[in-house]
């Protein structure tokens, strides 16, 4: 059997799924994270079913890539039974797509999530009476603390065998004339698009592209056009804006129905909303709390650092100091050590803590904030305001945060947002951040690096929208969701998922590339990298032997770390740079060529020749941006 989770945004389908099928995607407090469906194998009761999590959307007419990929699942008609999981709290803008469900006819198990903050806000959901109307099984739950849960999978087991489906919730009786002449037209076709015919009738008023396109027969085109125009003439406006207005009646009819609205509890995480959100006090909230998030991951990774590296510096790689001299064995087994050296020592004491920062953000509920924040500053650079929830997707991988454009509708806003989305700072560059900047110059440094990357992401953002301007600006709708006290288990499992991709992918990498520069400097081929690279290391004012890392660096971001203390034959760079070097280094790494991953997460949104001009349009900037640098701390003696 195939369970299909079906929900808007944020709506917890995602905790529901990692509650059954193991941590398997990351859930965040924040719209927008799943942006491909996933699946997963699970055996419940001693029945093994599959679960499939698709992306939230709003609405099965399609808007963007991301509700396309939800809606484009439902119409293969592989799920069994269909688990629409609404947030409570919102119960009556939730079940417009439940009506929708209904419509597309398949088995439906309606799950009331959030119940806990619905009744924070004074509503007394009847669940009975909601089945009795939609004619099918109500669960509540509170998915975050697993309530509800075995109930939820126990029923959807059962309607998923008995096949029974929903009541069918009808409009005003003009609307339904009309759908109802439209079904007879559409017998045919509907059971040639295995859809049902009463879906596919609303589908055609609603004028939805994908389904009109199929219509072959032009007397049948004409006939659509005849009940789209009576509807629009009764009501005096687009029918499919009759459609979705009907929709909505009927499911504001359904909560006034099934839902008693009390006084909703003044808590003081609602106080504590009116000034992280205040139009001018919010801005100062966030800088106080980045100042906070990266000075706290600072400290804590460098108190890890220092000992770690000790360790490896006094005990491990002194081990092979008895082997002969200059030996291919010798200089391996130094290249594997100083591999596994930088990713315990170097990469893993900042990595750590600050995935684990940002999982208890996102758990918060801080990030959509910041996002509506952001909004207004975002739509002044030429962007959707939508587009933030890819940028800030982006400080933990740039790769989900290029996936996530799908969200958006516009190929224009994708394009750009994808773009902007390789400047950001991810993980692995957060990593070089603090092991270089941070550590040899001064966590405020590093601080102000963060908010140059914003300064500059702004200006390539109103240069690129002034090149592909937008004919009409699109404001942004998002879920703000309440805030929560973040699962220790959850923000464990989360940062456990984000940091195997290091552990399974990058470590690896990190220690062949480490070997693999021992073998070029074995045979003295490092040079003849660095000498390819002399060019622009002579222009940065960087030593000769940093070349090789940036092209190293292309593989892992990480790698440029490593592989620059392997390459000065030091732990303590200092010592061989000095701070403007250093500063100069970081900025470049930070902006230039995305890594492996991210190339191929362009191509496959983008397309060859976009992802081409990306990729040439960050070593333009990182040269740009470093060698200013440079020129301004130099002019300005900073640091003599």
């Amino acid at each position: 059997m195939r369970i299909v989770l079906v929900g808007q945004p944020n709506s917890g389908k995602s905790t529901i799924f990692n509650q059954v099928a193991g941590y398997k995607a990351v859930t965040s407090n924040f719209p927008g994270t799943t942006v491909k469906y996933l699946k997963g194998k699970v055996n419940f009761v001693g029945e093994i079913f599959e679960i499939v999590d698709l992306p939230g959307t709003y609405s099965l007419t399609s808007l963007d890539l991301a509700e396309l990929v939800s809606r484009n699942y439902l119409l293969k008609g592989e799920a069994d039974v269909v688990i629409n999981v609404v947030d409570a709290s919102i119960l009556s803008r939730s079940l417009e797509l439940t009506i929708q469900l209904l419509e597309f006819g398949i088995p439906l198990v309606l799950c009331l999530n959030f119940m806990d903050e619905a009744a924070r806000k004074g509503l007394n959901i009847d669940s009975s009476k909601l089945s009795s109307i939609l004619g099918v099984p109500v669960v509540e739950c509170i998915a975050v603390k697993g309530i509800g849960i075995n109930k939820l999978f126990l029923t959807a087991l059962k309607m998923g065998k008995v096949k029974k489906k929903g009541r069918e919730i009808l409009y005003s009786k003009d609307v339904e004339d009309v759908i109802e002449e439209l079904e007879t037209k559409v017998l045919t076709l509907s059971s040639k698009l295995k859809v049902p015919a009463r879906f596919l009738a609303i589908k055609l008023l609603e004028n939805d592209d994908e389904f009109i396109s199929a219509v072959k027969d032009e007397e049948l085109i004409a006939e659509v056009k005849i009940l789209q125009d009576r509807l629009s003439k009764r009501h005096g406006k687009p029918s499919y804006l009759v459609i979705s207005a009907e929709r909505h009646a009927s499911a504001l009819n359904i909560f006034e129905e099934a839902v008693k609205v009390g006084v909703a509890k003044v808590l003081l995480r609602d106080k504590i909303d009116s000034l992280l959100m205040h139009k001018h006090l919010g801005y100062v909230f966030l800088f106080i709390f980045l100042y906070g998030f990266f000075n706290i991951v600072f400290t804590f990774g460098k108190y890890l650092e220092e000992p770690l590296i000790s360790f490896f510096e006094d005990f491990l790689i002194p081990e092979v100091s008895f082997l002969p001299i200059n030996t291919l064995f010798k200089q391996v087994l130094k290249g594997l050590l100083e591999g596994l050296a930088g990713g315990i020592g170097i990469v893993l004491p900042y990595l750590v803590p600050f995935l684990i920062g940002l999982a208890v953000v996102e758990d918060m509920g801080y990030l959509p904030r910041i996002a509506f924040l952001m909004d207004t500053f975002l739509h002044r650079v030429g962007l959707h305001g939508k587009s933030v929830v890819p940028l800030i997707l982006g400080y933990g991988c740039n790769v989900p945060a290029i996936m996530s454009t799908r969200i958006l509708e516009s190929e224009r806003d994708r394009f750009l947002t994808a773009t902007l989305s390789t400047f950001i700072p991810c993980a692995a560059r957060t990593t070089i951040i603090f092991g270089l900047v941070a550590f040899y110059i001064g966590p405020n440094a590093a601080l102000l690096i963060y908010l140059l990357n914003i300064l500059v992401v702004a200006a390539l953002g109103k240069l690129l929208s002034k090149v592909t301007p937008e004919a009409i600006p699109i404001g942004m709708v998002m879920e703000v969701p309440p805030y929560q006290i973040p699962s220790i288990k959850v923000v464990l499992s989360k940062t456990w998922l984000r940091i195997k991709d290091f552990v399974v992918v990058a470590w690896p990498l990190l220690i062949l590339g480490s070997i693999v520069l021992s073998l070029l400097e074995y045979y003295s081929l490092n040079n003849l990298l660095n000498l390819f690279v002399s060019p622009l290391t002579k222009v940065l004012d960087l030593p000769q032997p940093v070349g090789v890392t940036l092209i190293f660096g292309v593989l892992r971001k990480e790698l440029a770390l490593v592989m620059l203390m392997q390459a000065l034959e030091t732990t303590n760079v200092l010592t061989v740079m000095s701070k403007t070097q250093i500063l100069t280094f970081t900025l470049f790494t930070l902006f230039y060529v995305p890594c492996i991953a991210t190339i191929a997460a362009l191509e496959r949104e983008l397309g060859i020749k976009k992802t081409f001009f990306v990729t040439i349009l960050t070593l333009i900037v990182a040269t740009f941006i470093a060698f200013t640098s440079k020129e301004i701390v130099t002019l300005l003696q900073i640091f003599s």
